[in-house]
């Protein structure tokens, strides 16, 4: 039997070896989940409760494994419901493909049902962006669509008429040849220059406090950062995304950037005279070293990138771990170690302080207790996967990440509710791995009826929700960037405990530190999945590492205008800062 036009369309992803699709059946793409059907030993159809959730797990499923993501929508709201996924894979540069359906063929823009311009519609998010002319179309876009996705990092666009897809064989043009395209994707080695190389070392040699910015392009150069951080006496800063390129117990690491970052990377990128980044285009240019303050030298291998954020003197274009092994032959070591050290002496400082935020017993409980307990908990090779908010905030400083795991968020995007459709992608790329995700109520809600999936494919993700039952991120925001009374940020609460049990998961609640680990053991080694919820203290703030006037101003302003609770949060504030200086 001749093969259609979807079975092509699978037959190329199979080439291309592709695992897996995510996404969500509709009668615009009938003829391309009958292919699916008809060849699902080779490729696992994953059934998503909503699309944006396909899009989140082919991104997430691009970042953990390095390989192409793909999702499937139906025409319309389909389509138009993977946009956010998409925008995610967009800005943190995962190379991901989503085949949409359409209307017939010939009634296209004749105002028909669910008749959207999708190719409009995803112009802007995509590297390469097409429709389906006919089944003698599909083999050459299919393979231009997978190589452009990997070549360049970002997202492809296939739109298939629904009548195409069961169309049969189809006449070529004369110019084309069967076969003349194939599934082949060719590497580069992504090396810089000699003349780029020897001006980069001169300008790392000439400095003495150095420091180093790493972020998700240095993801797999841990080892190769180490190095260098030894021999130019530097410390390590890590972008959110680059959480995982060096352990946190590592001696060259100060850990996180920014307003969920630790004080001293902050005082390293103000104090230092030569910056090197590496894979990173971390977007909050305040926390650079100021103009003319520090030499600096980039590595990224996309040459758009070199000096986006900050003046650099030289501009490596290559990929980080290559290019930092051809570096380090030409540097020389920087005897004069004290500004590691002082940073050393720093980070000895602030860990004793995440440690004590993290060890209080009183209640309500602190959300730094649920993620420092999870933390000391998780796998050797766990992967965690978090949501955007305050709960990003007790993510990044106090779940420790350990040598072999893998972390991620949506970075650039900071959109919410991907921490679960990403722990669902991650436990599908690894079965045999620990996959947890640690997300706020507010995320979780968007897209909790994801949990089913989990549920209906029998996998062991572990979902810590924890609980405040407001938008936090959105309140602090409102009070300390603005100087307003906190306004339309409280959530109704859920128990999501129950609504996991309800799924047929298993649900846990904890109220009590002093219950904290021991309830999470459990949740743990709980066969299958689990929701634990994890009710925490509502006015605790996600406080920067250094506290600026300004915000400190607009703060008190907010509270004077008549923020709701705001004896509860300024008592909250004042016994927090009351620890940190006893």
């Amino acid at each position: 039997m001749a093969k259609t036009a979807s079975d092509l369309l699978i037959d190329t992803l199979r080439d291309w070896g592709v695992e897996v699709v995510f996404g969500l059946p509709g009668d615009g793409i009938n003829g391309i989940m009958e292919a699916l059907r008809q060849q699902q030993d080779e490729i696992r159809f994953i059934h998503v409760r909503h699309e944006e959730s396909a899009a989140f797990m082919a991104c997430a499923y691009a970042k953990y494994t390095g390989r192409l993501g793909v999702c499937l929508a139906t025409s319309g709201p389909g389509g138009i419901h993977l946009l956010n996924g998409l925008y995610d894979a967009k800005l943190d540069g995962q190379p991901v493909l989503a085949i949409t359906g359409n209307a017939f063929h010939d009634l296209i823009d004749t105002h028909q049902q669910q008749d959207v311009d999708l190719n409009r519609a995803f112009d802007d998010v995509s590297v390469y962006n097409t429709r389906i002319m006919g089944a003698a179309h599909v083999e050459n876009a299919t393979n231009l669509a997978c190589r452009t996705a990997l070549s360049y990092r970002g997202v492809a666009h296939i739109n298939f008429p629904v009548d195409t897809q069961e169309k049969e064989g189809g006449e070529r043009s004369a110019r084309n040849v069967a076969r003349h395209s194939a599934e082949v994707f060719g590497r580069s080695a992504r090396l810089p220059c000699e003349e780029d190389l020897r001006r980069a070392a001169e300008v790392l040699n000439a400095g003495e406090e150095i420091a180093i910015l790493a972020g998700q392009g240095a993801l797999d150069a841990g080892d190769e950062l180490v190095r260098v951080a030894e021999i130019l006496s530097a410390p390590i800063v890590k972008a959110l995304l680059g959480k995982a390129a060096v352990p946190d117990d590592s001696p060259y690491t100060t850990g996180g950037i920014g307003l969920l970052g630790t004080k001293p990377s902050q005082e390293a990128l103000e104090e230092c005279d030569t910056l090197l980044l590496v894979g990173t285009s971390f977007p909050y240019i305040e926390f650079y070293p100021k103009p003319g303050q520090a030499r600096a030298v980039q590595i990224d291998v996309d040459p758009a990138r070199i000096g986006l954020r900050c003046p650099v003197e030289a501009g490596l274009v290559g990929d980080s771990a290559r290019t930092l092994r051809l570096l380090l032959p030409m540097l020389k070591r920087n005897e004069k170690r004290r500004f590691l050290e002082k940073a050393q002496d720093a980070m000895r400082d602030w860990w004793k302080l995440m440690r004590e935020q993290s060890s209080r017993m009183e209640k309500p409980m602190k959300p730094q207790v649920v993620a420092w307990e999870l933390g000391k908990r998780l796998s050797e090779d766990a992967i965690v996967s978090c949501d955007s908010g305050t709960i990003a905030t007790w993510f990044a400083r106090q779940i420790l990440v350990k040598r072999g795991q893998k972390h991620s968020l949506s970075g650039n995007l900071a959109s919410m509710a991907n921490g679960l459709p990403y722990t669902i992608a991650a436990q599908i790329a690894f079965p045999g791995r620990q996959c947890v995700g640690f997300v706020g109520d507010g995320g979780f809600t968007m897209l909790m009826g994801e949990f089913a999936t989990a549920v209906k494919y029998k996998l062991p993700i572990k979902i810590v929700v924890v609980k405040n039952n407001t938008l936090g991120q959105i309140k602090w925001e409102q009070m300390v960037f603005l100087g307003n009374p906190e306004y339309g940020c409280d959530l109704n609460p859920i128990d999501f405990a129950a609504f996991a049990r309800a799924c047929g998961g298993a649900g846990f609640t904890i109220e009590d530190p002093e219950d904290c680990g021991t309830i999470l053991d459990q949740a743990l080694s709980t066969r299958g999945p689990a929701v634990i919820e994890a009710v925490v203290d509502p006015f605790e703030p996600p406080m920067p590492a250094r506290v600026t006037a300004r915000q400190a101003a607009h703060f008190a302003e907010s509270l004077a205008k008549g923020t709701p609770n705001r004896k509860e949060i300024a008592l909250t504030i004042l016994s927090d800062k009351v620890r940190e200086l006893v």
